[in-house]
């Protein structure tokens, strides 16, 4: 904690509000679906179980869950680039953006795509008097598996030309499996590039489920399985292997790249080279891993879209994802309050051995 002060903190957090941030990818409603077993019905057709839902809770995913945790982070405009489906999960969605006052001027509704939607079906109970998850049920996917549009493609990328001017950082959230069928197509990926040469002051930064190592020269994010994937080689079982894997995909052009690990940290690698950020200690044993790596993401991208160093930016994201893992049955956010309580109680800590 010692390269990060707590007036430094506060001086980065305050710096957020000035931030204009674009979001582009695949924008996922999270539709969660809470159902008291106690209610359960056998179906009169089929005998099978029947859920029975007591309460719906309906949230942004994938790019929509960086979008909330730049959101709960105060940074001042948020813009989402990507589409939805003309269907009512599109409605929702674009409900879930507006309650993050997110920009949807170039969020494209298309009447031949599906928007992509995780319906997350949930046992839940009230034995503390306020519904809580128990157990989370088989998930329903809604996805497109035809490819992109050339059409959508124009729109899409003639959106980030005319957007660029305004914008301090770009994040790229390559969430879609199924190769073209997504916002981040190839066509994509090449203007991203583009961009990124004719705007060298702006920050980016791609995190891609399948696909993190066709962004040729852009700053990435991998986890550490998608590190390993892209080397063609097994994850790192230790910080010395994960900071070799960090150095292979940073290339000769040393390009950042933010190799997270977990609980461990994570990589950081730029012109000076690797080297380990260490995670911060949780006492809690229940935790909740879902969307820790988009809420590590959003403070990477806006801390340095601030101003601060790589190894401030990741000591700032460990912090984060540390507040977020510790929130049961939700993608957690951190607001900057947050934040600054665990700062405290990772110092005293530190303070107190």
């Amino acid at each position: 904690m010692e390269e990060l002060s707590r007036r430094r903190l506060d001086d980065l957090l305050l710096r957020f509000k000035r931030l204009s941030v674009a979001v582009v990818g695949d924008f996922f409603l999270d539709s969660y679906l809470d159902c008291d077993s106690r209610l359960d019905e056998a179906s009169v057709e089929t005998g099978r179980n029947c859920y029975q839902v007591v309460r719906t809770r309906r949230q942004a995913g994938a790019a929509g869950t960086v979008a909330a945790n730049l959101s709960a982070l105060g940074v001042g405009s948020i813009s989402a680039i990507g589409f939805c489906g003309d269907d009512g999960e599109g409605w929702e969605l674009r409900r879930a953006l507006s309650r993050l006052a997110v920009g949807q001027e170039s969020f494209i509704t298309a009447a031949d795509r599906f928007t992509p939607t995780y319906c997350k079906p949930c046992y839940v109970d009230d034995s503390s008097g306020r519904w809580r998850v128990r157990e989370e049920l088989e998930r329903i996917d809604i996805k497109n598996r035809r490819p992109t549009s050339r059409t959508l493609q124009d729109h899409l990328c003639a959106a980030l030309r005319a957007g660029i001017p305004q914008w301090q950082a770009i994040i790229v959230v390559d969430q879609v499996s199924e190769d073209g069928c997504g916002v981040v197509t190839p066509r994509l990926r090449r203007q991203l590039s583009e961009l990124q040469r004719n705007h060298p002051q702006v920050v980016f930064l791609v995190d891609s489920r399948s696909r993190i190592d066709r962004f040729a020269g852009l700053p990435i994010k991998p986890n550490h399985h998608e590190a390993a994937s892209a080397l063609h080689t097994r994850p790192a079982r230790s910080v010395r292997a994960a900071l070799e894997q960090g150095r292979q995909l940073a290339g000769r052009s040393r390009r950042h790249v933010f190799l997270t690990l977990s609980a461990r940290g994570m990589i950081v690698c730029d012109k000076d080279g690797p080297r380990h950020i260490a995670g911060f200690p949780i006492t809690d044993r229940r935790i909740d891993p879902v969307g820790a790596g988009d809420s590590t993401t959003a403070a990477l991208v806006s801390c340095l879209a601030a101003g601060a160093s790589p190894n401030e930016a990741a000591i700032v994201a460990n912090l984060v994802g540390s507040v977020t893992v510790q929130q049961i049955g939700t993608t957690g956010t951190a607001s900057p309050a947050q934040i600054r309580r665990r700062w405290k109680e990772v110092a005293d800590g530190l303070s107190s051995t």
